[in-house]
């Protein structure tokens, strides 16, 4: 029987292999849709199963894990139906890992690893085909953890005798050659497999062309990679993600553009390892469930991952949270299956952060053009406003309990009014249209700037699969051609949602948005003479962004990206800037008045005039504020609540805002067009019921005011704080100065006020340089402050925190980061970590690593020129032989080459367990008095992890 099994692989692989080796390099290309992808393009979510050998308790024999898994009463039927709780379409199995003893579930005639007897696996694929749930089996390419435990759990000698020739399968050539193997055992003999979920790639793999055999044998099967966009693959999976603002906005992490099939995959426990370690960990049912709508929002299939015990049942909380979603899926299901994310290729109006708040997505049938607007965080006021999109909006009704709902449509906004019943964790409410209306088309587009094979005329071609990339240029510049000179009103820009919307780590990987920041518009009739119609910045979010900007009379208008959100410490996204489409709007659909509270409706007094306003809520704003006042600002109870002013000026200016006649308080409003409103926050006092409310000025016009909750005390708005130095400090003895400086960016479209940025120095300690100020700050707004902070005597250990506070609405908030320095050991005379901000990354990244000096570390390091980790400036007295003490993690045998002053590599072989535990190893080096350089890489291979150096 093993030689009809290695016959029929052998005979397979020759024949496909001779016809792949004439395939160009064109053939590696996505294939971006395909009918074998459909049915997960139908679906919302997986259920991933992480279950094997080390799955507590842990097994170190095959056959009694085994034994234990039949005993325990394990059925295929269940895991299918809990996947069915989910409204998963598909379930992943994820037997054959690293971490779980490389087991596979079914009884293979290859040798190598732990297989069982009974077909587990076959169980599961004829339970899920009977009802309707795909199986996907999960395969490792890494073989480092072979004995984890402390136990061999790969038999390289039985796997050699089978192969006939030697291979050692804890190394990655050798792994690879036995995984290979098994792809196509599993290929002859599971037809209703639906395809494979691939843990990273492995060399030997595509050397011989596996993933292209499969498309010829199983062209139905799927193929997702995790973490990587590898061409041939049907879907991308995206690991974990974490540290979004809101928490479960999944996909802002993401850097996959639609159509590319993308997952999120997550563990649904908060804590715990991703299989079951004996705890009964708690599920984060807010949390989970905003994952699951946002990620539908944005056509991103969530992969959800629960970790069954060794009998195949769920612990108590993820089976409580299965059942839970068993009831509160089916009401919305029409809103998140068989449909795609709204915002984006698909249309739709524009998801992300609303009024007061508010938080959501929408999704789009796109057979019938229904949208569905998701509130995912509720706004603290009784109605929920956002952009059109040029939908002329006919009807709206609250999916869940049927009621039709009251709405209103004007400036670009749609506004669904009075609603009182809110779902704690998703109300829906159905959206009919009209269709899209307001844009113009024929229009041509150039750029000062374009990278080879994505020209400027794919801006405006109507195609998401087409786009213009900017060739890294800032400024740019792109002209928008009319054809004639006609009426304009906004800007439609989808941005390439090929990057995260903030600066983020994943795996060692620095990211950020390649979005665009600040901007510039301008508008000629003949395309020489300029004028300038608009100044400001765009918020790093996913979907549609608009740029209003009144009403102008030209042919041409000029869009100038000043510079995207990306900073340099993430190479791969700075100045990559790119977009899908920009569209040209002329007008905003209108539709039934809105009950907001309408200047044009107040009682005016003085000077103050209504006038018309396209971009203006009810088309209409009052200018030169002598006096407006409403008279019937209610309110359900007494307390401060959040005032918004929406109005426009074309000069930086203030309005007093007087409530029930007291004392007026001062609004600033900063400088940008007399015919587009922005908002102005202040925080009143009012009485339960009617209230007065008094605005005037001079100089600007007054739109509309709305009256909301305060953000919870637990807000603080969205910032990135830049402090370097970053990493410990390790200073010589005695007196010493380290500089400071410190960056504040805003990233929020929130206004903060009396922003102050300085650190706060440890007792006895002086600074040079005083706090950075500024009054208010707006999205995208910037503080920068540097300092000399001087120790008393001799350091010892210290951490000098550097501080940004600031008042929003009226109540504090801060942000910190931190300095720590620390006098350096008497044996050495340099230390730095090597995740000091003095030293030179490459494409390597930072992580966290608990046990590390400074609690982190650098990993990524090896396999490219590129990825190396350079510290300059490596300061010694003298010029002769010292000792380079290296602080290091790795999983098994690793090198560095490591090279001094340009000088030629030395390596460095070394070899460790798990890549938590620093180790430290130590070789001489020469070095010249003063500044020297060391390199660390290796362009073959990876490197250890690294932790500091330092020279003794």
């Amino acid at each position: 029987m093993v030689m009809r099994q290695r016959s029929w692989c052998l005979a397979v692989v020759a024949a496909l292999f001779a016809s792949l080796l004439v395939m160009t390099q064109g053939t590696a290309q996505a294939e971006v849709t395909h009918p074998r992808q459909e049915w997960l393009r139908q679906s919302t979510a997986g259920l991933f199963l992480h279950w094997g050998m080390f799955t507590a308790p842990k097994h170190l024999n095959c056959a009694e894990w085994e034994r234990d898994v039949t005993g325990g009463g394990w059925t295929p039927d269940y895991w299918i139906d809990e996947a069915r709780k989910l409204g998963a379409s598909y379930v992943v199995l994820a037997t054959f890992h690293s971490r779980l003893g490389y087991a596979r579930p079914w009884p293979s005639k290859v040798p190598g690893s732990c297989a069982t007897e009974r077909d587990l696996l076959g169980e599961l694929v004829r339970s899920g085909k009977a009802k309707g749930v795909k199986v996907i089996l999960y395969m490792t390419d890494d073989p480092q953890w072979h004995s984890e435990q402390g136990v061999q759990m790969l038999d390289s000698a039985a796997y050699s005798a089978y192969r006939g020739e030697q291979v050692d399968l804890t190394t990655r050539e050798g792994f690879g050659k036995y995984s290979y193997d098994l792809f196509f055992e599993v290929m002859k003999n599971y037809d209703d497999l639906a395809g494979f979920w691939i843990d990273n790639d492995n060399e030997y793999w595509e050397r011989n062309k596996l993933y292209e055999q499969i498309r010829q044998l199983r062209p139905t099967w799927l193929l997702s990679n995790n973490n990587e966009d590898t061409p041939i693959m049907d879907t991308v999976s995206n690991e974990q993600k974490t540290g979004m603002v809101p928490s479960y906005d999944y996909p802002a992490a993401t850097f996959t553009p639609m159509p590319r099939l993308s997952e999120a995959c997550y563990k649904l426990p908060t804590t715990g390892d991703w299989w079951y370690d004996g705890g009964n960990h708690a599920v984060d049912t807010r949390l989970n469930t905003g994952r699951y709508i946002t990620n539908a929002g944005s056509s991103i299939k969530s992969l959800m991952a629960e970790t069954p015990m060794v009998n195949g049942r769920m612990p108590a909380q993820q089976e409580a949270y299965n059942n839970f979603m068993a009831s509160w899926v089916p009401p919305i299901r029409e809103s998140i299956q068989g449909v795609e994310g709204a915002g984006y290729l698909y249309g739709g109006m524009q998801p992300g952060f609303w009024n007061d708040g508010a938080h959501g997505v929408i999704t789009i049938n796109p057979r019938s053009g229904k949208q569905y607007v998701h509130v995912v965080s509720r706004p603290r006021a009784d109605f929920v406003r956002l952009r059109d999109n040029g939908y002329r909006v006919t009807g709206v009704r609250d999916l869940r309990t049927g009621e039709r709902m009251r709405f209103a449509q004007s400036a670009g906004h749609l506004t669904i009014q009075g609603v009182t019943q809110w779902d704690e964790y998703d109300t829906v409410f159905a959206v009919e249209t009209a269709g899209q209306q307001g844009f113009y088309t024929g229009v041509k587009a150039s750029a000062t700037s374009s990278a080879a094979g994505f020209p400027a005329s794919n801006l405006t071609d109507g195609s998401y699969e087409s786009f213009w990339d900017a060739g890294a240029a800032q400024p740019v510049s792109i002209s928008l051609d009319l054809g004639r000179r006609k009426e304009a009103a906004f800007l439609a820009v989808n941005q390439r949602e090929s990057s995260p919307t903030h600066a983020r780590v994943s795996f060692g990987r620095p990211e950020d948005s390649s979005r665009i920041k600040d901007y510039q518009v301008t508008a000629s009739v003949d395309g020489r003479n300029w004028w300038h119609v608009r100044s400001g910045a765009l918020p790093s979010a996913r979907g549609t962004q608009f740029i209003d900007i009144g009403s102008q009379s030209a042919r041409f208008l000029k869009l100038t990206v000043l510079n995207t959100w990306g900073g340099p410490q993430a190479p791969v996204y700075f100045k990559e800037l790119r977009i899908d489409e920009i569209r040209v709007g002329h007008s905003y659909p209108r539709g039934l008045r809105s009950n907001a509270l309408e200047a044009e409706d107040a009682v005016r007094s003085g000077s103050a005039r209504s006038e018309f306003c396209a971009a203006c809520s009810g088309t209409r704003q009052v200018t030169g504020l002598g006096g407006v006042t409403f008279r019937d600002v209610s309110v359900g109870a007494a307390g401060t609540y959040r005032l918004q002013l929406d109005m426009t000026s074309a000069e930086a200016s203030s309005v007093s805002v007087s409530v029930n006649d007291a004392a007026p308080i001062s609004v600033a409003v900063p400088r940008d067009r007399a015919d587009v409103p922005a908002p102005a926050f202040v925080a009143v006092p009012l009485n339960a019921g009617r209230n007065t409310v008094k605005v005037s000025g001079s100089r600007l016009g007054l739109d509309r005011i709305s009256v909301g909750g305060l953000p919870p005390s637990t807000y603080t708005p969205k910032t990135t704080l830049t402090v370097e130095p970053h990493g410990v400090q390790w200073v010589g003895p005695g007196q010493q100065s380290v500089k400071i400086t410190a960056r504040l960016r805003l990233d929020a479209d929130d206004q903060i006020d009396d922003v102050s940025l300085a650190p706060v120095l440890p007792a006895g300690w002086t600074l040079t340089g005083a706090p950075a100020t500024r009054a208010s700050m707006r999205l995208a707004g910037l503080l920068e402050g540097t300092w000399t902070a001087t120790s008393p005597a001799d350091v010892g250990s210290v951490s000098i925190p550097v501080t940004a506070s600031f008042e929003l609405l009226g109540t504090g908030r801060k942000v910190s980061g931190t300095v720590p320095v620390r006098t350096r050991p008497a044996d050495r005379v340099f230390v730095r970590e090597a995740e000091d901000s003095a030293n030179q990354f490459g494409s390597t990244g930072l992580t966290g690593c608990g046990a590390c000096s400074g609690a982190e570390k650098v990993r990524n390091i090896g396999g490219s020129a590129g990825a190396a980790v350079t510290f300059p400036n490596v300061t010694v007295p003298e010029t002769r032989s010292y000792r380079l003490f290296i602080q290091f993690t790795v999983n098994g045998p690793r090198s560095y080459f490591v090279s001094v002053n340009g000088g030629a590599a030395v390596e460095v072989k070394l070899d460790g367990i798990g890549n938590n535990t620093p180790y430290v190893a130590e070789i001489p080096v020469a070095l010249n008095a003063g500044a020297n350089t060391i390199r660390f890489g290796n362009d073959t291979a990876g490197a250890p992890d690294l932790d500091q150096i330092a020279i003794g």
